[in-house]
C-alpha cells in the first residue's frame, strides 16, 4: 500500500469515528429531551392527583360539617320549643328578651342581618355539654318571636293582629289543634317562629327557622 493510500484510509477512519461520536451525542440529546417531557408529565399527573384528593377531603369535611350543623340546629329548635311549652300562656303576651322571647314579629330586626352583638345579648344559648352534639367551639342560640304585630298585647285584644290557628274555645268539648295536648286558654292560638343561629368551630354561620303553635 502506498503512502498516499494509507493517509486516505486514516482520514476516512477518522471521519467515520467523528460521525459516530456525533450520532451518539445526538441520540443522547433526544433521550434527555424525552426523559424531561415524561418527568414533566408525571409531575403534572401527581399534582392533579394531590389536588383531587384535597378537594375530596374538603367536600367530605363540608358534608360532615353541614350534617353536624343541621343536627345542632334541630337541637336548638327543640330547646326553644321546650321553653315555650314550659311558659304559662299569660306570660307569652309580654317580651322576655333575657330569655330570647319577643312577643311580636319585630319587623325592625332581621335575625340574619342583626347587629354583631344582637345574638349574644338577645339569643338564648343552648347548653351542649354532655350531649351527643357537644363540639368544641360550637355556639348555638335561639330566639322565639310570637307572630303578632304588637308587642306586650294579648292575642285576643281587638287591636292585635296575629297569625293564628283558629281553635275551639277554652272549655269546649271539641278537640283543639295544638302542638301539645294541653288545652288552649285562648280562642285564638298564635304561631311562634323559632330562629336558631349556629356558629361552628370554623366560624361558619348558619340559620334554621321553624314555625310552631
Amino acid at each position: 500500500m502506498s503512502k498516499h493510500a494509507a493517509t486516505r484510509n486514516g482520514q476516512e477512519m477518522l471521519r467515520n469515528a467523528c460521525a459516530h461520536v456525533r450520532q451518539q451525542r445526538a441520540q443522547r440529546g433526544v433521550v434527555l429531551f424525552i426523559a424531561l417531557v415524561v418527568l414533566v408529565a408525571m409531575m403534572l399527573a401527581g399534582l392533579s392527583l394531590m389536588r383531587s384528593v384535597t378537594s375530596n377531603t374538603i367536600v367530605v369535611g363540608n358534608l360532615a360539617s353541614k350534617q353536624t350543623i343541621t343536627n345542632v340546629g334541630d337541637w336548638g329548635v327543640e330547646a326553644g320549643r321546650a321553653w315555650l311549652l314550659a311558659q304559662p300562656v299569660g306570660n307569652l303576651s309580654n317580651d322576655n328578651h333575657s330569655s330570647g322571647y319577643f312577643s311580636s314579629w319585630d319587623a325592625a330586626i332581621d335575625p340574619v342581618n342583626a347587629p354583631p352583638n344582637w345574638w349574644k345579648e338577645k339569643g338564648h344559648a343552648v347548653a351542649l355539654t354532655g350531649s351527643p352534639l357537644d363540639v368544641d367551639g360550637m355556639d348555638v342560640r335561639w330566639v322565639v318571636h310570637r307572630l303578632c304585630s304588637t308587642a306586650n298585647l294579648d292575642v285576643n285584644n281587638p287591636n292585635q293582629r296575629c297569625v293564628t290557628l283558629q281553635s275551639a274555645g277554652y272549655g269546649s268539648s271539641k278537640g283543639a289543634g295544638d302542638y301539645t295536648t294541653q288545652p288552649l286558654a285562648n280562642s285564638q292560638q298564635p304561631y311562634y317562629r323559632v330562629t336558631v343561629r349556629v356558629v361552628d368551630p370554623r366560624m361558619t354561620i348558619s340559620y334554621i327557622q321553624t314555625v310552631v303553635y
